[in-house]
């Protein structure tokens, strides 16, 4: 039976991983997965080589300390593809550990599949030259990154964004009301500090700040499995304790009840946006990260929903404007002024329209791109 070897880094590409097994699975019922994944990989029976929150780092200065873990788990995972030897391997988003697999692995000469495509339209651009060769497709989630990678001469796929099949849109606000106790009129912030670690040590104490400044909100977190117990430590201490949520079902009701949110910048915003809630973006990492970061970005948003639509639909408060007292200003002008919360909503429609791939659904895209690689 066929072998395909999926590699994913953090709680996103989990998710993106599982969905994509299953796509696979519906088109070649024989095929059978090895690699690295978490526990939404493994509810389609992948067996992880080693837990993925090893390889769930961000910034540049926080990955140093790990650095040696990190090459290890290089090694292991190079290793373990060698002796394997899968008919395909494919590796998703997380590109600073991925893209050096692919390149230790490129003299076994085994078919490369990379989903997600690196955002280097975004910063550090000249880093396209050293793409040649890594992979025999690459998969695209943003309309316009075809165009772009063509223009360094490298043939990439839209395969449409996988927001779309979250399910973020079919939330049941009466039932997160219910269930917690949550009275109809009862205004719901929803808090996303992120999925990382480092993400919830630096934005959770923030957030907690900037409950404080705000009256007559009932905080909800979204909590990823692999930072529960980070996420449930950095809370403590908030002037109201949050209804934390962990399933993606739970999660969707609460945003189906929320009146507004305030979330780190990544994929959050576009489940938001599925989900017509209006949103304060914001992000904060090491100050040298930051200082290095601001040489190399070449976009004017951080956001994608911003990103697509061309424009600011929603406000992004990044680095030194992620404080407590410009987030919770932010929170309640979305929160009292209703114009407002309507014109995000119809920027939203069209920001989403433009992540729908040319047919099927964007998993069934994926897959497809990839048994076409596989039959090659």
């Amino acid at each position: 039976m066929p072998l395909i070897y999926l590699i994913a880094g953090e709680a996103s590409g989990d998710i993106l991983g599982s969905r994509l097994m299953a796509a696979l699975r519906a088109s070649r019922p024989d095929l059978e997965f090895a690699g690295i994944g978490g526990v939404e990989m493994a509810t389609q029976g992948l067996s992880s080589l080693f837990p993925l929150q090893d390889l769930a780092l961000m910034g540049l200065l926080e990955v140093l300390p790990r650095l040696h873990q990190l090459r290890r788990r290089l090694r292991e995972a190079a290793a373990d593809i060698e002796a394997r030897r899968p008919d395909l391997v494919v590796t998703i988003d997380s590109p600073g550990f991925t893209l050096r697999l692919l390149r230790a692995i490129q003299p076994l000469g085994v078919k490369r599949v990379h989903y997600v495509a690196p955002q280097v339209w975004a910063w550090r651009e000249r880093r396209v030259r050293h793409y040649r060769g890594l992979w025999d497709q690459l998969l695209c989630l943003l309309p316009f990154e075809p165009a772009f990678f063509a223009r360094h001469g490298l043939t990439a796929t839209f395969v449409g964004h996988p927001v779309l099949e979250s399910g973020a849109d079919r939330g049941d606000a009466a039932r997160f009301r219910a269930m917690d106790g949550i009275g109809p009129m009862a205004r719901v912030l929803t808090l996303m500090p992120g999925s990382r670690p480092a993400e919830v040590a630096r934005l959770a104490p923030i957030f907690g700040a900037t409950l404080r400044c705000l009256r007559d909100v009932i905080p909800v977190v979204p909590v990823a499995p692999s930072v529960a117990d980070a996420v449930g430590t950095a809370t403590r201490d908030w002037p109201v304790a949050p209804v934390l949520v962990q399933e993606s079902q739970d999660k969707f009701n609460a945003f189906a009840a929320s009146a507004a949110a305030l979330t780190k910048s990544g994929t959050s915003t576009l489940e938001l946006a599925m989900a017509g809630v209006p949103v304060v973006v914001t992000y904060r990492v090491n100050a040298v990260t930051a200082a290095i970061a601001r040489h190399l970005f070449t976009v004017p948003h951080v956001s994608l929903v911003n990103l697509l639509a061309g424009r600011e639909v929603v406000p992004e408060l990044l680095q030194d404007a992620c404080t407590p007292d410009r987030l919770a200003a932010a929170i309640d002008t979305l929160l009292g002024d209703p114009h407002i919360a309507t014109h995000q909503r119809v920027a939203y429609q069209a920001a989403l329209a433009a992540l729908r791939p040319p047919a099927g659904t964007p998993s069934s895209a994926a897959a497809a791109a990839i048994l076409t690689v596989l039959s090659a």
